[in-house]
């Protein structure tokens, strides 16, 4: 089993958006972040029910398809929905009646609420957990297969911080937002103790994985990441 991480960030570093409104909660620039992702025949397929084969299949396409070869998430509760659907028992989530996941997933929450067993699979778990806590809760659910750190990241970057994460896939679209939040902070020193492999797309947006081996030969490495400064 493998912790995975995946984010869609700007050339900033920013993984949300400033532009919501009542009316449009997501705002424009949300769509322009995600929008490789979304494009792809992946997304069409799996989150839009298209059958049309319609969509991209180049390289963004390729990351979108492991996208959810998982057998767990893990999820912050903005991106449930909750920050903006607090105490609302009615509201499901962003996803519809079928949520694309078709796997369990444990929205991180300080909400009290009951499990939500949706179609084709997907029930979500809300839980009060830390991130090792919550990772355990994944994992086995999970039975060996990948648990996937969805976001925001606010939540990529306490797992990061913890040590959890074995890969992060950062999806950074060549676009500047100027604001939200950003997935970088506090990581200084990240890459010291990944492989990192750049790839770029048809649409120009960079791919770039941090890889963390299985095992590592050498003893002081073989640590998890912390902050710098921070005695190991």
């Amino acid at each position: 089993m493998k912790v995975r991480a995946d984010l869609n960030i700007s050339l900033d570093g920013y993984g949300t958006t400033t532009d919501g409104t009542p009316e449009e909660p997501l705002g424009k620039d949300w769509y322009r972040l995600v929008n490789a992702y979304t494009a792809t025949r992946t997304f069409r397929t799996r989150v839009l029910g298209d059958t049309t084969g319609k969509g991209t299949t180049g390289v963004d396409d390729k990351y979108a398809a492991t996208y959810f070869d998982i057998g767990a998430e893990i999820m912050g509760a903005r991106m449930f929905g909750l920050d903006l659907h607090p105490n609302e028992p009615e509201w499901h989530g962003w996803w519809g009646p079928n949520p694309p996941f078709q796997v369990p997933v444990f929205v991180l929450t300080h909400e009290k609420r009951p499990p939500l067993a949706m179609e084709g699979g997907t029930t979500f778990h809300f839980v009060s957990a830390t991130p090792e806590e919550a990772l355990a809760l994944a994992a086995a659910e999970a039975a060996g297969s990948d648990v996937r750190i969805g976001g925001g990241p606010t939540v990529v970057r306490d797992f990061l911080k913890a040590g959890l994460v074995d890969e992060l896939h950062v999806a950074i679209a060549p676009i500047l937002l100027g604001g939200g939040v950003r997935l970088w902070d506090e990581l200084r020193g990240l890459e010291s103790q990944y492989k990192v492999t750049t790839e770029a797309a048809e649409s120009g947006t960079i791919h770039v994985t941090f890889s963390r081996a299985a095992t590592d030969p050498d003893p002081a490495t073989d640590q998890p990441w912390r902050p710098a400064g921070t005695t190991l």
